[in-house]
């Protein structure tokens, strides 16, 4: 499906394969309709895709940041260890149900620790990371202002306007959320 910002159907089944996907649901504890589960991280991934078209980052990074990123949360509302937890979780799975390299794995882990934390980071692959969890903030009534957003892919006021619009309305990533083999009612539309 083409779309104003290129190609929507990403297929990344080399980086996120079904037996991963099972790892992070198992691991995730608030449940398939947590603000925080599978609705967010498919957004989140295809937030990171279409910024990776401008920006250039790794996309097998910003793939796994966009499952794993928020996999050790304990609850919905302030969680400054799940970070920490969720970049522990994920250097487990490597080598296992994902292969990175050194240099991805350190941005990988990188990208997942200190995500929630408000940093601008030198690297365009955490760089991008971040922005693409940053553009889904709207679904929580924090709307992202450029100022705080770390690329200028992001800072693009048709990208930021599309993101943040999806977010706040909860919209459903349904290509990812098929590709991933999720229920597509997985995720409710308010």
């Amino acid at each position: 499906m083409q779309t104003q910002f290129g190609d929507s159907s990403f297929r990344f089944d080399w980086v996120i394969s079904p037996a991963l996907i099972d790892q992070a649901l198992k691991r995730f504890s608030l449940g398939m309709y947590s603000i925080h589960g599978p609705c967010h991280w498919a957004r989140v991934y295809e937030n990171g895709m279409r910024l990776a078209q401008s920006t250039g980052a790794r996309l097998d990074v910003v793939a796994l940041f966009a499952l794993s990123h928020d996999v050790c949360r304990t609850n919905e509302g302030i969680d400054r260890q799940h970070g920490l937890e969720s970049a522990k979780w994920i250097q487990k799975l490597n080598g296992k149900y994902f292969h990175l390299d050194e240099e991805g794995m350190d941005l990988l882990v990188r990208a997942i620790r200190y995500h929630s934390d408000g940093l601008i980071h030198e690297d365009v692959t955490v760089q991008t990371c971040w922005d693409a969890d940053r553009l889904d903030l709207a679904r929580v009534s924090i709307f992202p202002t450029p100022e705080r957003l770390c690329t200028t892919a992001a800072r693009n006021a048709d990208i930021l306007s599309w993101a943040t619009e999806r977010a706040f309305r909860k919209v459903p990533a349904f290509e990812t959320l098929k590709q991933w083999g999720l229920d597509l009612n997985t995720c409710v539309v308010e």
